[in-house]
């Protein structure tokens, strides 16, 4: 078999092995909720009078569509599903900036961070986390050509460099020395390092990735071969993708906790990363960008 009949066989396979989503299928759960004996009224509240949910525009964790205004993106799937799980019926969804997240879980305006957060060591001050979602990690992106000749994260000392503001990408930028430009939407500050306006940007790598689908014809360049440094993952910000709760909302937390376990398990989390362009390999923690 020459070449080019390995190639057209090896995309047609590749084709027929594509998941195909116009069905959704049913998963079991082998496990119900069993929280009665928590403590706090955290659930029980949930259950009976609904929860409101705290989401920031970023594809594909989370959009907005402004004509139907309905929630879309791996985080909203994941929480609902969840929720499903537990019991809770009545689902609001309030959108803001980033930054306003924590501020807005604390003052009760939420009662859930449900864009994926991760453990940092001054979050664990304020807030408690989920268990594990699934997980994603940062990439360093520059203009095509890497101009500057950026081969490691201390490279970027001295640059103009984006960040979102309140993101871990923005807090190790600091940690290492770094002084970033605070960006609100992922979409702009991805804009100005292709319009020339920044050296680089830190920016998750599944973000970086939607946003090169929507723009096809852009000047960056992911600069997939550097490493991500250990203590940007362990404990920089980097970690398992989870959610996030008042610390006194214990029995909130735990329901969350064992329901993303059930989905991970049954296959249901893997249904969603897959639907937006993710695989398997999501799951688990790696070190190392692919």
């Amino acid at each position: 078999m020459n070449c080019t009949r390995r190639i057209v066989l090896a995309l047609g396979l590749a084709v027929l092995a594509s998941p195909a989503f116009a069905q959704e299928p049913t998963f079991f759960n082998e496990s119900k909720p069993l929280f009665d004996n928590c403590g706090d009224p955290s659930l029980a509240k949930a259950i009976k009078e609904g929860i409101t949910l705290g989401f920031s525009q970023n594809p594909p964790e989370a959009m907005l569509d402004e004509k139907t205004k309905q929630p879309s993106g791996i985080d909203w799937e994941i929480n609902k599903a969840v929720l499903d799980w537990i019991g809770v019926k009545t689902i609001k969804v309030e959108w803001m900036p980033w930054e306003s997240q924590i501020p807005a879980l604390l003052s009760k305006r939420t009662d859930v961070i449900a864009g994926n957060i991760h453990h940092t060591a001054e979050r664990d001050k304020v807030i408690s986390f989920s268990g594990p979602a699934y997980w994603y990690g940062p990439v360093i992106v520059v203009g095509k050509g890497n101009p500057l000749g950026v081969k490691t994260y201390d490279d970027l000392k001295g640059k103009t460099v984006g960040a979102i503001s309140g993101s871990a990408a923005e807090f190790y930028l600091r940690k290492i020395g770094v002084t970033p430009t605070p960006f609100k939407a992922e979409v702009d500050e991805l804009q100005s390092l292709n319009q020339g306006r920044l050296q680089a940007v830190l920016e998750d790598d599944l973000v970086y990735l939607e946003f090169v689908k929507a723009n096809p014809t852009n000047n960056l360049e992911p600069l997939w071969s550097i490493a991500a440094p250990a203590d940007i993952i362990n404990g920089g910000g980097y970690g398992m993708a989870r959610f996030a709760m008042r610390k006194e909302d214990c029995s909130l937390r735990a329901a969350y906790t064992q329901g993303l376990a059930e989905l991970r398990a049954n296959g249901n989390v893997s249904y969603i990363l897959k639907k937006y362009g993710l695989s398997d390999r999501n799951l688990v923690l790696f070190k190392l960008n692919p």
